[in-house]
């Protein structure tokens, strides 16, 4: 095969592996008080699910609501390759790429004033498992929250 052919063909395959951002999921946000579910695949975790393989934690703030919710949001605006691209009063949503593939999770946090919590989620759009990324993404963010004393221990 000639190399020009080889050559397209190699950035055709390139180009398909580097957008695997799929579809936004339409059933993001909050809904009677709690963020959307997690599918049956092991490729999400979520403050409001219950059982093993999909719960986690919530931040449970060490400071006032407002001052959690403000560090949370410039610490996720902080994060490498996550841009935000929905924010309204107590909810924020956004988007995370992986490194070498550009596959897209969506990460979402609600604050509970009443509560004193930020209720957080995190998914990946595309595939049936993750490795392990939207977990350790939400704890990595709760260490981060956690150092500069905004979230309680």
């Amino acid at each position: 095969m000639p190399f020009h052919v080889r050559a397209v063909c190699a950035i055709l395959l390139a180009m398909s592996f580097l957008s695997c951002a799929g579809t936004r999921p339409t059933n993001l946000g909050v809904e009677t008080g709690r963020l959307t579910a997690c599918p049956s695949s092991p490729n999400c975790v979520c403050s409001d699910d219950r059982d093993a393989g999909h719960g986690i934690e919530p931040f449970r703030l060490a400071v006032g609501s407002e001052a959690g919710w403000i560090a949370a949001r410039d610490a996720v605006a902080a994060m490498p390759r996550t841009t935000i691209v929905t924010e309204r009063p107590g909810y924020l949503h956004a988007e995370s790429r992986s490194a070498f593939f550009g596959f897209v999770d969506d990460l979402e946090l609600c604050l509970r004033r009443d509560h004193g919590v930020i209720a957080v989620r995190s998914a990946s759009r595309l595939g049936y498992g993750d490795l392990g990324v939207n977990r350790k993404r939400v704890e990595s963010l709760r260490e981060t929250l956690r150092s500069r004393g905004v979230v309680a221990p």
